[in-house]
């Protein structure tokens, strides 16, 4: 229905905003996907850990994230230099991250 809001897109798109919100609180270390996903259940957003790697998966999709140990039992994540940009507001946020507007 027009107008009704999509809450698992909203879900997903702040889900991706606090991840990238934990990898810059953690700079300039990477930040295991326990932590993240703790990070997230704090704020109860309801995501499984298979959903959080979806997120980080798009996000290094998107050039934002470096993803680590894809290939052992716990993935870690990093920040590039396009995600510290869209942290800090230095750039425009695409499409799909709830990053909230900036305050001047």
């Amino acid at each position: 229905m027009p107008g009704e809001i999509d809450f698992e897109k909203a879900q997903r798109e702040e889900a991706r905003w606090r991840i990238l919100r934990g990898l810059d609180a953690g700079r300039p270390r990477p930040v295991s996907e326990t932590i993240l996903f703790r990070l997230l259940q704090d704020i109860q957003l309801p995501l499984t850990p298979q959903h959080l790697r979806r997120e980080l998966d798009y996000l290094e999709d998107r050039g934002l994230v470096r993803l680590l140990g894809q290939n052992t039992p716990t993935w870690s994540a990093e920040l590039t230099r396009h995600g510290v940009d869209v942290v800090e507001y230095t750039i425009e946020c695409d499409p799909g991250i709830a990053r909230p507007a900036k305050w001047d």
